[in-house]
This record gives structure tokens, C-alpha cells and sequence, in this order.
């Protein structure tokens, strides 16, 4: 699963890695964030209206389908990448809403065998990436929402956690967004993945709560 992550790469990075051009996303500079966690407002990148450039949208990390009378109760923040395309609460928005949500790296946790606290581990790319994720609209509610696709972990991801989130290889970016790519070719993108690589780091217990943002993670590694 992917239940929190961090996104602190700079500006200048989000608009080479996305080709963001619109004056709204070339202006914009937001505060680098640590601890992310569901139900917060994330960015995310999606195809551009009337086939035009990427485009960045913000919205709730816990998807809300079109449809949905009210904020889910049940957990939406990820999607299981085995059925994202058959689930009723993910199927059409993995149809044609496709998204890409920046982060530099996320968070697991392992219980301590010394006081059974819970240990957090941080697993950075070594570059800025992108999760898989798909995304909604919805008129009712009045909130715009998006959700990360998680798969089957590899190594050494499944030491701490049986699931991690698709990290996708820039490769496929543009073939990802586009709402005319057919959903069985787009199921297949997600094998089109960066998630091999991974490295974890035991880092301080300060982000166990959501609450706290710590200034950089990386800097409290044991």
C-alpha cells in the first residue's frame, strides 16, 4: 500500500519533468511537504483540456468517484492495480482519468521487537518520480480527488509491506494521460515501472503522526 509520502523536489524540476507551460504552473511554488498523508490536498498531473500540454490539478488524496452522493467512508486513497479496471469505485475514472502524482519517496512501517512501536521507513528514488494514480470529479460533493495505484511488492520493498505504489517510468508519461489510450493497453503500462530499484531507510518516528510535517526526513535516518 502507499498510505503516506513526501514531495520536496524543487519547481524547476516539477516543470522539466511534467513540460508544464500553462502561466498558472509556471508561477506556481509551493512549500516542499514530508509527510503527506490521505484525505490532505496533493498535486497531481493530468493530459491538458482540448489536447493541449500537462496539466497540474490539486485535489483530496482519497478518491471520491463521479458518482459517489458523499466522501467515501471506506479507505480510497489507493487502488490495487489488479482490478483498477474491473473495481466499481475505480473502473471509469481509470477509463479516462489518469494521473500523475509527483513525490520524491514514501513511507512503511515495521513493528520495533524492542519496544513494538511502530519504525518508519522511507524509500526515495533516486529522482524525482511519478506514482500511477486516476483522479475524479465530482459535481455533487464539489471536490476534485485522486487515488495512487499500488501492485504486488518486489524486492526488497516486501521485507517491510506485501504492496508498494507504481512508480511509472517517464518513458510511458505521455501514452499514460492520454484519455484515448485504451484501458487493457493502459493495465499494461503499469508493468512499465521504476519500482525494482528501491532502497529503505529506517528514519525518525516523528512522521508517524500525520500531523507533523518534519523538515526532511532523510536527515533523522538510524
Amino acid at each position: 500500500m502507499c498510505g503516506r509520502y513526501a514531495r520536496y523536489l524543487p519547481w524547476s524540476e516539477i516543470h522539466r519533468l511534467y513540460r508544464l507551460t500553462a502561466p498558472a504552473d509556471v508561477g506556481r511554488n509551493t512549500q516542499p511537504r514530508y509527510n503527506i498523508a490521505p484525505t490532505q490536498d496533493v498535486l497531481f498531473v493530468t493530459k491538458g483540456e482540448n489536447g493541449g500540454s500537462h496539466q497540474l490539478r490539486e485535489g483530496r488524496w482519497w478518491l471520491v468517484p463521479w458518482w459517489a452522493k458523499e466522501i467515501p467512508k471506506s479507505a480510497m486513497f489507493n487502488a490495487r492495480s489488479e482490478t483498477v479496471d474491473t473495481s466499481g469505485a475505480f473502473k471509469d475514472a481509470f477509463k479516462s482519468k489518469r494521473c500523475l502524482i509527483p513525490a520524491d519517496g514514501f513511507y512503511e512501517w515495521t513493528i520495533s521487537p524492542a519496544d513494538k512501536g511502530r519504525d518508519p521507513c522511507f524509500l526515495p528514488e533516486h529522482q524525482p518520480f511519478s506514482f500511477a494514480g486516476i483522479w475524479a470529479h465530482n459535481d455533487k460533493v464539489g471536490v476534485t480527488s485522486c487515488s495512487i495505484i499500488t501492485m504486488p511488492a518486489g524486492d526488497p520493498m516486501k521485507q517491510i509491506h506485501d504492496r508498494q505504489p507504481v512508480i511509472l517510468d517517464p518513458e510511458i508519461y505521455d501514452a499514460w494521460l492520454n484519455p484515448d489510450t485504451p484501458p487493457a493497453d493502459a493495465k499494461k503500462l503499469l508493468h512499465e515501472n521504476l519500482d525494482a530499484g528501491l532502497e529503505f531507510y529506517r528514519v525518525g518516528r516523528d512522521v508517524n503522526t500525520s500531523a507533523k510535517d518534519p523538515s526532511n526526513p532523510t536527515i533523522c535516518r538510524t
